[in-house]
């Protein structure tokens, strides 16, 4: 089936694209939630008047996500955690602790946009990147300490 895209669908494509996705994702997931439109004629020639106005909107957006991920960025983020024998976690970090304290700093993010290919489990410091639009993806400085606690002390 032959749709517009509305907006920007990394695995897809651009908005304002003409694509061939399979009919179910398109009538299931596309079309329902508003991110295409039918590849009819009279929606292809909507779409081309339409076209400036989209790209425009478009990098308005850019520039906000690349002010966002620029702000991620200078963020240090620290993870105070409980540490056994040899630096080894009681547990481990993940993309969602991290979500959480990113978004206790005043920026709410979706915990699927952190890309953490595996949980953290030693103690250290790490860089994990944050896909915060298609294009556009910021490099978290992540630091995992040892919590202090009252026998430390």
């Amino acid at each position: 089936m032959e749709i517009i895209l509305n907006e920007t669908i990394s695995s897809l494509g651009s908005a304002g694209d003409i694509v061939t996705v399979a009919d179910g994702y398109a009538r299931n997931y596309l079309l329902p939630q508003g991110k295409a439109i039918l590849a009819e004629k009279k929606n292809v020639a909507l779409m081309e008047r339409r076209r400036a106005a989209i790209l425009a909107r478009a990098a308005k957006q850019r520039e906000e996500f690349q002010a966002l991920a620029s702000q991620l960025e200078s963020m240090d983020i620290t993870i105070p955690v409980r540490v056994g024998e040899d630096d080894k976690l009681y547990g481990s970090v993940t993309s969602m602790d991290i979500a959480r304290i990113i978004e206790e700093n005043g920026y709410p993010i979706d915990r699927k946009k952190i890309q953490l290919p595996e949980a953290i489990k030693a103690v250290g410091e790490y860089e994990v990147p944050v896909k915060v639009a298609p294009e556009v993806t910021a490099t978290l400085k992540v630091k995992v300490v040892q919590e202090e606690t009252d026998e430390d002390a």
